[in-house]
């Protein structure tokens, strides 16, 4: 029986973004159990920064693994913002990482997101979107820093929660 390489392909490209669909309500529907289990004295927010820094903090220990310092910094931040897009991709996001303006710096531009759309389907704040992206990602780099000895630090320059089109941020080693 032959097979028809498009339909498969149509196929696993829907599962796929049905899985992707699936993960950010998972965790919408933890936040909603974790928020009525806390009760009315914590405040979603907090909630949702503590899950973003423990989970950042597990996935940054899968980057060691396939980061190294042999080609320089460049490389390495490079390398790094790639990993840090990638993870946001795997969960159907447009993003990628390109150059930064000065030496030793990388944005990671991101121009489509569904926890967005995922949130507002369970009522969340969009600024808690943005800072629940920004703290996973903090988190990521704190063993990475250790690791490597090299301090880093990631700001987020745009949202697209907070209505400016695209995600943007800075990734760099830390001036100190």
């Amino acid at each position: 029986m032959p097979v028809n390489a498009e339909k498969e392909i149509t196929k696993l490209w829907r599962d796929l973004h049905s899985a992707q669909a699936e993960i950010c309500k998972t965790y919408y529907r933890w936040r909603e159990v974790a928020v009525a289990v806390a009760g009315p004295d914590m405040k979603p927010m907090d909630i949702a920064l503590k899950a973003a820094e423990m989970m950042g903090k597990d996935m940054g220990k899968s980057l060691l693994p396939r980061l190294n310092w042999l080609k320089g910094e460049e490389a390495f931040l490079m390398n790094l913002g790639r990993a840090l897009a990638g993870t946001w991709v795997t969960e159907g996001a447009l993003a990628a990482a390109e150059k930064g303006e000065k030496p030793g710096e990388v944005f990671i531009r991101c121009t489509r997101c569904p926890w967005p759309t995922a949130a507002k389907e369970f009522g969340v704040p969009m600024e808690e979107v943005a800072l629940t992206r920004e703290r996973l990602f903090q988190s990521m780099l704190q063993d990475v820093s250790v690791f490597f000895n090299i301090p880093l630090k990631i700001e987020m320059l745009k949202a697209i929660p907070r209505g400016e089109g695209e995600y943007l941020l800075r990734l760099s080693k830390e001036e100190g």
